[in-house]
């Protein structure tokens, strides 16, 4: 199986989700549960059923972050020595040749991805276009919206 990245942030994120779900939520699910129980008939017990329900989400939950968690590979861009490529965590300023437009992306994993945030997929169009480039190259990304042009202004490692 293929590690999958994360950045160093994203795996911190994770892991504190996952602490989150275990120490805070799992507890407050079982005392529901207990709760529940008291109040008897457990077929027409609607309380009992949420309950349940909200216990299979959140034990579901934590087995997909302790699997990611387990099969990734953490890589910290602050530490790779990139020589001013565009690399997997890497942040570019980037401009659209066409129109002009300033936009700033960091290139993160599938998990982390949210572009309101300016973090975009390794496995985006944009970002497989970038990777490997240099300040002051033209990335061309094929959307489907047509070709796009990127100039690549900066690319910075924090």
């Amino acid at each position: 199986m293929q590690k999958v990245p994360l950045t160093a942030r994203g795996a911190e994120k994770l892991r504190e989700e996952l602490a989150h779900l275990k120490s805070v939520v799992r507890p407050k699910i079982t005392e529901a549960i207990a709760e529940a129980r008291a109040h008897g008939d457990l077929k027409e017990n609607a309380e009992y059923h949420a309950a349940r329900e909200q216990q299979s989400f959140t034990e579901g939950r934590i087995k997909e972050i302790e699997s990611k968690l387990s099969n990734c590979q953490v890589i910290d861009v602050t530490q790779v020595n990139a020589h001013g490529k565009v690399v997997f965590g890497a942040t570019v300023d980037l401009a659209d040749a066409e129109t002009g437009d300033e936009l700033t992306y960091q290139i993160v994993g599938e998990d982390e991805a949210n572009i309101k945030k300016g973090m975009i997929s390794i496995t985006s169009p944009i970002a497989r276009a970038l990777i490997g480039k240099r300040e002051g190259d033209v990335a061309t990304v094929h959307t489907p919206g047509g070709v796009r042009e990127f100039d690549i202004c900066e690319v910075r490692y924090i």
